[in-house]
């Protein structure tokens, strides 16, 4: 018999119904724990912390744990690339040789009897726009990085993904691509003079007042840092896991480097202010960051039709886009973001998870519901 999770719910900084909606996944240890936040243009409608940020320890989920984000970065570093964009500096459809002449990757090709594979110079550049749809041709990754992706600098990892072959023609198809954000972000890095966490620093987290979103958490923050969950052999029950695709400690920066297209850590409270920007229309708090043409870039179709999961059906530049013209980005460890015009409408959801017991990945979608139903305009 599967014992309770001892972690009670966490007080809410505003009431919300999310708790007992979420507390049955906790209660059948399908969900570890989870924070759960819903937001208008202007202020948090309602946030919760349930279950355990560490079950081992009996460590409740508190507002303000640390969670890694995965591909929630991607629309981050999409947005350094708009700000660039705005100000005349890069230009959507250049060629990303423009910027980095040392990027020169060819197309893989076989012969017609299968015998022989050929490297062939693509018809067409990758543009920076084909970065950050996934349109590129390139692979998800480049044999550099392993067994983790944040052991080598941005620069060094962009070089090796000119030297891999590309899986398609610059632009023929929709490919999911890790390596095409990261070479987006090196442009940043080009074209700015700075580092690119120093750029997002600069232009993003501190006139937006997030004070926990890095790639790296210092100690503090790793207190904070929500456990990461699998299910175990059974699926009956979660056990703690890892974050496998980050070199540990996750402090260390002198062995750890920033991934653009997944490294970044945050909280709630950040993200919501990220998030509340772009439903403003690009503003918060009296700074003005991206220009409605530039969000209508970034939220219109670049992909086709691409079944995504999460309730997304296609891509734009950097978000995933939903049919009903709300918009966002998962993590890979189940994490999400959603910013819904249609309802005026923040939702964040953060767990860590790689995989659920039972029902657990049916709890995000029993959070959006309740949302909706006691939020939307």
């Amino acid at each position: 018999m599967i014992a309770l999770f001892l972690c009670s719910l966490s007080l809410a900084a505003v009431a919300s119904d999310f708790g007992s909606v979420l507390q049955p996944f906790v209660d059948r240890h399908e969900l570890a724990g989870a924070v759960a936040l819903a937001a208008s243009r202007d202020k948090i409608l309602g946030v919760e912390a349930i279950g355990c940020a560490d079950i081992a320890k009996q460590k409740p989920m508190t507002t303000d744990a640390v969670f890694w984000i995965a591909s929630m970065s991607k629309p981050v570093t999409a947005t350094a690339v708009m700000l660039l964009v705005q100000e005349g500096k890069v230009r959507l459809d250049d060629p990303v040789g423009k910027y980095l002449p040392e990027f020169d990757p060819r197309i893989m090709a076989a012969s017609p009897d299968g015998t022989q594979v050929l490297l062939q110079r693509p018809h067409h550049p990758i543009t920076v726009r084909q970065l950050l749809g996934h349109r590129s041709g390139m692979q998800f990754k480049s044999s550099l990085e392993t067994p983790t992706l944040d052991l080598f600098p941005l620069e060094l990892r962009v070089r090796s993904y000119a030297l891999e072959p590309l899986m398609a023609e610059p632009g023929a198809e929709f490919s999911y691509s890790n390596a095409g954000i990261n070479t987006a972000a090196r442009i940043v890095e080009v074209v700015s003079g700075m580092r690119f966490e120093e750029f997002l620093q600069r232009r993003l987290f501190d006139p937006l007042g997030m004070t926990d979103t890095t790639f790296w958490p210092n100690d503090a923050q790793v207190a904070r840092l929500a456990k990461s969950y699998k299910p175990n052999a059974t699926a009956t029950d979660l056990e703690e896991t890892t974050i496998s695709q980050l070199h540990y400690p996750l402090t260390d920066r002198s062995r750890r480097y920033p991934m653009p297209a997944g490294g970044l850590f945050s909280t709630a409270s950040d993200l919501v202010k990220y998030c509340q920007m772009l439903l403003n229309g690009g503003t918060y708090s009296g700074w003005h960051f991206l220009s409605a043409a530039s969000i209508k870039e970034m939220t219109i179709n670049q992909s086709g039709p691409a079944d995504l999961g999460y309730g997304y059906s296609a891509y734009g530049l950097g978000f995933e886009l939903q049919a009903s013209g709300a918009y966002g980005h998962p993590g890979a460890y189940a994490t999400d973001m959603t910013i819904d015009p249609g309802h005026g409408l923040v939702t964040i959801w953060l767990v860590q998870h790689n995989g659920f017991a039972g029902n657990g990945a049916k709890s995000e979608a029993a959070f959006q519901k309740a949302a909706i139903g006691d939020f939307a305009n």
